[in-house]
């Protein structure tokens, strides 16, 4: 897959977004309504995608993160490096694939599994699935499903 193929690819979440998120009650905390802003581009000659994420629940900032979006020519793998304010920080690069409907990624920690599915929708949106797991992906517990509609950007 060269480089322009991985960039169609990964501009499903180039722009700027606003979303509304519903989080399911976890240990990181009550589950509640959130609305948040993406703001994603590429750098790097199309090879990274860099996006920035805040949201605010109940008025309040809830979380903040920053995320990076690789891609690899030779396996036609992508890569995400999640750094956000509840102090998840990777310990390695979640391995992630296009399975020809969503951009699936699985990260792995101490704490147990993630997995977040990025979802075309209709044009100038998109869905954001996250759930956990603690038995090695045996079984999975949402933790945030969002949907995300441009405000600007291509």
């Amino acid at each position: 897959m060269s480089v322009a193929d991985h960039t169609s690819v990964l501009s499903i979440l180039q722009g700027e977004w606003a979303g509304q998120e519903t989080i399911a009650a976890s240990t990181w905390g009550p589950g509640g309504r959130a609305v948040s802003r993406v703001s994603s581009r590429f750098e790097l000659e199309g090879r990274i995608l860099v996006q920035d994420y805040e949201a605010v629940r109940d008025g309040n900032p809830w979380l903040s993160a920053h995320a990076v979006f690789t891609c690899d020519e030779e396996s036609g793998e992508y890569g995400l490096y999640w750094f956000d304010s509840l102090g998840f920080a990777p310990l390695e690069r979640a391995a992630g694939h296009w399975n020809g409907t969503a951009l699936e990624f699985i990260r792995r920690s101490p704490r147990g599994m993630s997995r977040q599915s990025q979802v075309p929708g209709e044009p100038g949106s998109y869905g954001l699935v996250l759930e956990s797991s603690f038995d090695q992906g045996a079984t999975w517990m949402p933790v945030m499903n969002g949907k995300y509609l441009r405000s600007s950007g291509n």
